[in-house]
């Protein structure tokens, strides 16, 4: 190899060393003349709160079964909502099939009005595409349409209601289709988040789906702090996939770590594209595969950069009143929010200090009195939270939560956790409790 070659090679593979980024340049030149590892098979991919749909085989096609229902949601410890989705959950429980894969899906309509599916992304008969009155007749209230195909596909898609107004009250849910080939490089840890937005007016539990204004914001169907985080072992490989199926675009945010952004709703993106970031848009519609080494040990937040993405409505938080957020002294603040932690069933903590003078100042308050610590909540104290310093809920709201890239010790206290709450609620089921 010529003096010049070499020099490429050794420039490029130092440069993608640097963004963090792997090369096919420098995997190349850091293997030549050894064994190439042998590619491993994906990981499955976990959607924090959200369960996978389980399936059964008829020959080689895989069947599963979604039934449209109306679902109660709740996405916070004090705030429960009317919305519908599949299977009792909303958003719909997350599909996953490997490429070259036939599926037979059937659809229960067990809502008051008829409904379609369409696989968004996924390239399908006409017959299976599910556009009303074009492709097929609706499903009526109390039928079950089957739709089957196979999938020559991989990559990150989604199913939902072709309809615009049953897609705003919750009707979507992840369709993964693992490669055939292994992606290189192997991940070890492959999450996945469903971006939605809701308008709810106070005293109200059901999404105003005609509404612009939108007031509470969710990850996989729950807003911060009831958010489950994502846990990775320190020096692993973490894929994040987000879809976004609501009115507004999100720019999604990762502290502490730049990420490739390695696919999008059309599949695998060729790595000549990818390049380092630490925010991606994430369009109305669209699918966004991010990929990062973890390498820094921390709690790190995911969040929508939006500002008003990064709370939640204060208009409804005391039931038949509105928190106060302006003219607000702290005696008053305080008096409110013990009055939210009670019902919420959690201590109240005070809130960040303030000035004696704060009152004289034009502007304030602005976040003085927004946060509401619920660390033992229902709903958010669970193993992935374990370990968390106190008050750490304090500011947790809205579209957001964080990855926990832990060191091997406190990364297997808290998978041993969740393995013991798996077999409690497995017993508990088990028992009809």
């Amino acid at each position: 190899m010529s003096t010049s070659r070499r020099n490429f090679f050794q420039n490029a593979a130092a440069l993608a060393a640097l963004l963090g980024l792997p090369s096919r340049i420098s995997a190349e030149s850091t293997t030549r003349g050894k064994t190439p590892e042998p590619p491993r098979s994906p990981v499955p991919v976990v959607t924090p709160d959200v369960p996978d749909l389980p399936f059964t085989l008829d020959g080689a096609t895989k069947v599963f079964h979604l039934r449209a229902e109306p679902v109660k949601r709740k996405i916070a410890p004090f705030k429960t909502i009317d919305t519908w989705g599949y299977n009792g959950s909303c958003p719909g429980p997350t599909i996953q099939i490997n490429q070259g894969d036939r599926v037979r899906i059937h659809v229960e309509n067990a809502l008051p009005e008829s409904t379609s599916m369409h696989w968004h992304g996924l390239e399908v008969p006409i017959a299976q595409d599910g556009v009303p009155f074009i492709s097929q007749k609706p499903i009526a209230p109390g039928e079950t349409y089957a739709y089957e195909f196979t999938v020559h596909q991989e990559g990150t898609f989604f199913y939902h209601a072709h309809s615009a107004m049953q897609e705003m009250i919750g009707l979507l849910g992840f369709f993964i289709a693992h490669p055939q080939t292994p992606y290189s490089p192997h991940v070890d840890h492959d999450f996945g988040i469903v971006l939605q937005e809701w308008a709810i007016l106070p005293n109200n539990s059901v999404p105003n789906t005609a509404s612009m204004e939108f007031n509470w914001l969710t990850f996989n169907g729950v807003s911060a702090p009831a958010a489950t985080p994502l846990i990775a072992r320190l020096g692993s490989r973490v894929r994040l996939r987000f879809v976004n199926l609501g009115m507004d675009h999100h720019p999604i945010h990762l502290h502490g770590n730049q990420f490739a952004i390695t696919g999008t709703e059309g599949g695998r993106a060729p790595e000549s594209t990818w390049y380092p970031s630490n925010t991606v848009l994430v369009g109305v519609a669209q699918a966004k595969v991010v990929e990062f080494e973890a390498k820094y040990p921390g709690d790190w937040m995911i969040h929508c950069h939006l500002p008003h993405h990064m709370m939640n409505s204060m208009m409804d938080l005391l039931a038949g009143r509105q928190i106060q957020s302006a003219d607000t002294t702290d005696p008053r603040a305080m008096s409110q929010m013990e009055t939210l932690s009670r019902s919420v069933g959690v201590p109240h903590v005070h809130h960040s200090p303030i000035a004696e003078n704060a009152n004289s100042v034009p502007g304030f308050p602005q976040d003085a009195f927004m946060e509401m610590p619920m660390d033992n909540a229902e709903g958010v104290a669970k193993p992935e939270t374990h370990g968390l310093p106190p008050n750490w809920s304090a500011g947790m709201m809205g579209m957001m939560t964080m990855v926990r890239v832990l060191p091997d010790a406190q990364y297997n206290e808290i998978q041993s956790l969740i393995r013991t709450r798996q077999t409690l609620m497995s017993e508990e089921h088990a028992h009809g409790r």
